[in-house]
């Protein structure tokens, strides 16, 4: 539940892979939104305590038989709603109107006319272009409708019922192509929802702070820390809330970065209340994973050692009711399925890895931010901009940036050519360019010639990307020659590599990670 009554936007998510941009598009306008699944209790719904709902699109036609659709009445509410795209038509039908298949399916850039007067498009041109991404269309207006935007195409692009402050757009406000989106959803959500613009890495923190001390009470909690931006700007949000309460862990799984360890235990040692807790359990992870090539079940396995050894530290310095960890909205998105039909991409090893006879409760005080929302709560809370801009480093480690069997002699090789890039990266001035950069070891062998012999040795990726809030990444374009010196750089002083390569896909449709 959010506390955030009053001030806040729910959206009902179908499965559109825009949903979160929704989400992200009404913080930006400091205004806290909450996404909930479109099976959410009239109960559910309340309890948020909204000034105004959202309808999400959906990769499903809402004509198709088992079309997802609303479970609550929200109309009996009283609240402003916006339907987007499915959204639209899914208010079209339960109102009262029709909606048939397209006679030709919309998908890109379209311009709509819009018509003047009306408090969705206020401020924004009488034509603007827009996004669309759809196959079916309203073809006839509920009662008391009126079309308000319509292309050469969709001659219904926009509906409003003005008196019950109910509004659809047959296309995407929310992404990026979509020209005057950002004022059409402001619009609605400061206009005609009437929210203050109150939303703030500070007031999050602050709030966050308040409810930690309501969940735990008096009761102690072990924190797991990794020492990457999500999880020391957790630690230290719990730490602020509950003071000596807090037990903070830090294990080396045997799967860090060069000299990871070290910086770690200096960083947190100067922001939290407790003493840092060293696990080196480095033995017993590789132990664990050893011959497994699968990505999904090294997660499975990471997570599930992690869990044991906190339960082991549990009865070592508890008792602990309470688990704090850094999990990430996009976490979450891509583990499971938690709002909506959209599908899993990856099991993460502090969401999908947790085991359900887990002895503990989880306090996860940033499962609803964004990357980015995270380092601006980090910023408020006064850590350095070294450990804020830090660039992302996944749960599982270097377990997921050596496809196949994990050896040790493998892990240590991917640690120098890790190192090399990173210092690179930093030297040049290019590290805080891009959103995430790192080495992924192949297991292949390349054929290369040093001096007069042959060679057979490692092959290694250098993968760095831009991104806002890592649902989306494009490539990073480096300067060639910076790339031409690193690459000369890790052949030559890396014994085992002479090949190096860079990749350039996007995602979608590839993940950022490799594995």
């Amino acid at each position: 539940m959010s506390d955030w009554s009053g001030e806040s936007i729910v959206i009902l998510d179908f499965g559109s892979q825009y949903t979160q941009l929704i989400a992200r598009k009404i913080r930006a306008q400091k205004v806290f939104s909450n996404i909930l699944p479109n099976s959410a209790s009239i109960d559910e719904i309340v309890a948020e305590k909204p000034a105004g709902i959202i309808l999400s699109g959906s990769p499903a036609s809402v004509l198709g038989k088992k079309a997802p659709g609303l479970k609550a009445d929200i109309f009996s509410l009283g609240l402003p709603v916006l339907g987007v795209c499915y959204g639209m038509q899914l208010i079209s039908i339960d109102r009262g109107g029709n909606v048939d298949k397209s006679d030709h399916r919309e998908f890109g850039h379209t311009v709509i006319d819009v018509e003047s007067d009306n408090p969705l498009f206020r401020g924004t041109p009488a034509k603007q272009r827009v996004w669309m991404s759809h196959g079916d269309k309203v073809n006839s207006l509920p009662a008391g409708f009126e079309t308000i935007a319509s292309t050469e195409g969709c001659p219904i692009a926009a509906m409003e019922n003005r008196k019950e402050r109910i509004f659809g757009l047959q296309f995407h406000p929310e992404v990026y192509h979509t020209d005057h989106g950002e004022a059409i959803l402001r619009n609605f959500i400061i206009d005609i929802c009437g929210c203050e613009p109150t939303w703030s890495s500070a007031s999050f923190a602050d709030r966050e702070i308040e409810k930690i001390r309501e969940t735990v009470g008096e009761s102690r909690v072990l924190c797991a820390v990794s020492g990457g931006v999500d999880s020391s700007v957790m630690a230290v949000l719990v730490d602020k809330a509950i003071g000596k309460r807090l037990c903070p862990v830090f294990v080396d799984n045997g799967l860090l970065r060069d000299r990871e360890a070290e910086e770690v235990k200096e960083l947190l040692s100067e922001y939290l209340t407790t003493d840092l807790v060293f696990v080196d359990a480095a033995d017993e992870f590789l132990k664990r994973l050893d011959g497994v090539t699968d990505a999904e079940k090294k997660r499975k396995i990471i997570g599930k050692c992690f869990i044991d050894i906190f339960e082991e530290q549990s009865r070592i310095h508890g008792p602990f009711d309470f688990l704090a960890q850094g999990t990430l909205y996009p976490d979450i998105i891509e583990s499971r399925s938690t709002v909506g039909p959209s599908a899993t991409i990856k099991s993460h090893h502090n969401v999908g890895g947790l085991p359900e006879d887990m002895k503990f409760d989880l306090v996860e005080p940033l499962s609803l931010l964004f990357k980015d929302e995270v380092r601006e709560v980090g910023m408020y809370l006064g850590l350095p901009e070294r450990q804020i801009k830090r660039h992302p480093f996944p749960g599982p480690g270097l377990a997921v940036r050596v496809p196949g069997a994990i050896r040790r002699p493998d892990l240590d090789v991917l640690r120098q050519v890790d190192r090399i890039f990173i210092d690179g990266l930093k030297k040049s001035g290019l590290y805080d360019e891009v959103w995430q950069a790192f080495a992924v070891l192949l297991p292949v062998k390349s054929v290369g010639v040093m001096g007069d012999e042959r060679t057979y040795q490692n092959a290694v990726v250098l993968r760095a990307v831009t991104s806002t809030d890592g649902m989306t990444a494009d490539w990073a374009k480096l300067p060639f020659d910076f790339l031409q010196d690193i690459s000369n750089e890790i052949i030559n002083r890396v014994d085992g590599v002479n090949r190096v390569v860079y990749d350039i896909s996007t995602k979608p449709p590839s993940t950022i990670e490799w594995e």
